[in-house]
């Protein structure tokens, strides 16, 4: 994702109409996304959330030219963020539903190239689907599933230190240049993963198993502890949503009980730790 794409995409007007599907045929239609090392990087939803924040210059008018509502167009940005080497979408001041969210640099770079070819892209599945008289035969092969996962929280990271033992291993995944997790997993695991110092890994931490306190100097047996600041707070009647700001452009988000939220006094802005064993790591390599 680190190339510059400098071509400018073409008007319209300087490409020239496209052409129709013919009546009670099917059209042929592609999606374009970004592709690094055989990852899927981004999607055309999370590009589109970017063209509108760079259009709208605030989340909130991003999430309705997107279709969204206000948490989604968030949570998007935050998961882009925590798999991106550099934050795309950078928070400003301003209150709930305000401020002047903007695209960082490296984030308008990404979606610079990504307008820039998405016109030319477009036009050759145009150009393809006129050549293409039955497409109910190759339907099947356009049916592509695509990996889907409950876990909350996603970040993709570099291993930076792998300890063996005797039946487990003890990997250190880092997310950024301040930010590191460590994840417990078999000997077993390490092989057929692969897995060495250097290479790249997703991590994957459901919120239920993370726990929030205010006190950072608690002393926990939790191997992972990362501080941040609270971004944001979405109140349920059992279970609210807490989403921490642990800084370089990533988020980390807990389920924690209304009660609890309530008993701690926490609030937007107030600072809190995010506690979570190695075991509730789960690694992934695509």
């Amino acid at each position: 994702m680190s190339d510059t794409f400098k071509s400018k995409p073409k008007s319209r007007s300087e490409s020239g109409p496209r052409p129709k599907s013919k009546p009670g045929r099917p059209a042929l239609k592609g999606s374009l996304f970004l592709q690094q090392d055989e990852r899927q990087s981004f999607t055309q939803a999370q590009i589109d959330l970017l063209n509108a924040i760079a259009s709208t210059g605030s989340i909130s008018g991003a999430a309705r030219a997107a279709g969204v509502s206000y948490k989604t167009a968030w949570d998007r940005i935050d998961a882009m963020n925590n798999l991106s080497t550099r934050p795309l979408v950078a928070r400003s001041a301003g209150g709930a539903r305000g401020g002047g969210t903007q695209l960082t640099d490296f984030g308008q770079q990404v979606l610079n190239g990504f307008n820039a070819i998405q016109e030319q892209h477009a036009e050759f599945v145009d150009r393809l689907g006129e050549q293409v008289q039955e497409l109910d035969d190759v339907a099947d092969f356009l049916n592509l599933g695509k990996l889907k996962t409950s876990a909350r929280n996603q970040y993709r990271g570099r291993v930076s230190k792998l300890t063996r033992g005797a039946v487990n291993a003890e990997v250190e995944l880092a997310l950024s240049d301040s930010i590191r997790l460590v994840a417990i997993i078999t000997n077993d695991s390490v092989e057929r993963m692969e897995l060495a110092v250097g290479c790249e890994a997703i991590a994957l931490i459901k919120s239920s198993w993370v726990l929030l306190c205010r006190d950072s100097r608690l002393r926990t047996s939790a191997r992972n502890q990362l501080g941040g600041i609270i971004s944001q707070v979405t109140d349920g009647e059992v279970n609210a949503e807490v989403t921490l700001d642990l800084g370089d452009g990533k988020t980390l988000t807990a389920m924690v009980t209304s009660a609890s939220l309530e008993d701690l006094e926490m609030e937007v802005g107030d600072s809190a730790t995010a506690l979570f064993k190695a075991s509730s790591v789960i690694l992934m390599r695509a």
